[in-house]
């Protein structure tokens, strides 16, 4: 899973390396010694066999160099005043940690392996400052090296990680593609172990939530447009053609995805909220529609595999609600050629086909409310569902429908108002069908809330609230 390094910090290492340090004139200031430019030199700017060689015969002395150690300094911090030398070692650092794996061993053995690093992360609140992002390039190679390590310094990275974690959500929010390409880039080098994602997801407001934004921009659903998700009404055809929104290109959002896949080899922990949150599934559904190439379409089949054959229960119906199916039915008549692929997409329509072979249309009813988020889907407005159905709505496992009914108009949905006409609508259908049980919810404060949507500025919500309560007040006077 190697991946080509970020354009915008490969161009700031080759710019750095080939600068001249006055290094005479540091060694007479007292910020690195001479023994540390020997050392410097005896791996600057030599051929990658010789300067693996050099190391290799003295890797105590190169680590010391980097970490500092009996009473000695990290050059990192005696040239701290130096943000050009600073630079040029954390290029260079970068470079030997990257080429020759007996150092990034050494250094891990280091009773302290990260600390010179870490400060560096919070020097500057410019995500464009040089030194963050070089550190960050640092420590994200050598706490990768660290997690698939057998060298015990699991708490040292378990304590460093989610400060290059908050410091890389940084760059993930800048409006810079180029700096978002480097925090997804290195979230993906560190995402390798079971703990590491565990800590990504525990930072999730800082860590998934910028990355959940650039997904949307991408899929043409922005903050102000949620219900685009559940609408499905882009066909492959015209939206590939309008191509990504948001200004996304297609390696940043590779990216992107690559880090979800990732996150979802932990489905059980992550599955639900990512539905619950942020709609995972219907937004994975249209960025399938979307998406213009085989290697993205790959991820986006077996992130969706991950997610939902963890948590059938609550992802199978979301995905009903967004169409997946006849999404998956288009995907299965293109020629397609990747093994894996071609093996998650039938699994896949193996899961819904089992799913729709046992569900009844209360089910599915009871799954779309259980999912949190409405649409006009049939039953909404079929008098013979409600007429046969709104009795078992109200009783079935001790009223959960309704309830979750409630949870649902509690919140205002900004960004989709439709939600809210919607459960006007079901609460008027469920009075009128079954009007002996209006106190059941009055409880849930259902009543008071569509009275109160009366005054919403949305003119479909006033109107379905308006029914609402017309239906309370056709039974206001009985008994």
């Amino acid at each position: 899973m190697s991946l080509d390094p970020p354009t915008y910090l490969f161009s700031l290492q080759n710019n750095i390396r080939q600068r001249p340090i006055p290094w005479p004139g540091a060694v007479r200031a007292g910020h690195i010694t001479e023994g540390d430019l020997r050392k410097i030199q005896s791996v600057d700017k030599v051929r990658k066999e010789q300067r693996r060689q050099t190391i290799e015969g003295d890797l105590e002395g190169f680590r010391t160099l980097l970490l500092g150690g009996d009473g000695r300094q990290s050059v990192l911090e005696s040239a701290g005043k130096r943000a050009d030398i600073v630079q040029y070692i954390m290029v260079l650092a970068g470079d030997l940690i990257e080429d020759i794996p007996a150092l990034s061993s050494a250094l891990l053995e280091h009773p302290e392996p990260y600390k010179p690093f870490l400060p560096l992360l919070s020097q500057s609140s410019n995500p464009e400052d040089a030194i963050p992002l070089l550190t960050s390039s640092v420590l994200a190679n050598l706490i990768s090296n660290a997690l698939t390590s057998k060298i015990e310094r699991s708490s040292k990275t378990e304590e460093a990680l989610p400060k290059l974690y908050a410091y890389l959500s940084t760059l993930a929010q800048s409006s810079d593609s180029g700096l978002q390409d480097i925090a997804v880039q290195e979230y993906s080098a560190l995402l390798r172990t079971k703990k590491s994602r565990e800590l990504f997801w525990r930072q999730r407001t800082e860590t998934v939530n910028p990355l959940i934004e650039i997904l949307r921009s991408a899929s043409g659903a922005d903050k102000d447009s949620d219900s685009t998700l559940w609408s499905g009404g882009a066909s492959i055809r015209s939206a590939t053609e309008a191509g990504l929104g948001g200004g996304v290109g297609l390696q940043l959002l590779y990216h992107v995805l690559l880090v979800f896949w990732q996150l979802s080899f932990e489905a059980k922990l992550v599955g639900k909220p990512l539905e619950e949150i942020h709609d995972i599934i219907p937004l994975y559904v249209q960025l399938l529609r979307l998406s213009p190439k085989e290697k993205t379409t790959r991820l986006l089949l077996s992130t969706l595999h991950n997610l939902i054959s963890a948590n059938r229960a609550t992802l199978l119906p979301a995905a009903m609600l967004a169409r997946l199916p006849a999404l998956l039915q288009n995907l299965s008549g293109r020629h397609l050629t990747d093994p894996d692929l071609l093996e998650d997409l039938k699994s896949l329509n193996d899961m819904i086909d089992e799913y729709t072979r046992t569900q009844t249309t209360f089910d599915e009813y009871a799954a779309e409310v259980q999912s949190g988020h409405l649409r006009w889907s049939p039953p909404h407005r079929n008098p013979k569902f409600w007429a046969e159905n709104a009795r078992k709505i109200l009783e079935s496992n001790q009223g959960e429908v309704p309830k979750k009914l409630a949870e649902i108009m509690g919140k205002s949905w900004e960004n989709d108002k439709q939600v809210l006409a919607i459960a006007c609508n079901d609460v008027a259908c469920l009075v009128k069908e079954v009007p002996e049980r209006r106190s059941q919810l009055e409880k849930l404060g259902l009543k008071s809330r569509v009275m109160a949507l009366m005054a919403e500025s949305d003119q479909s919500v006033r109107w379905e609230s308006l029914r609402a309560v017309g239906e309370w007040m056709r039974y206001s006077f009985e008994g």
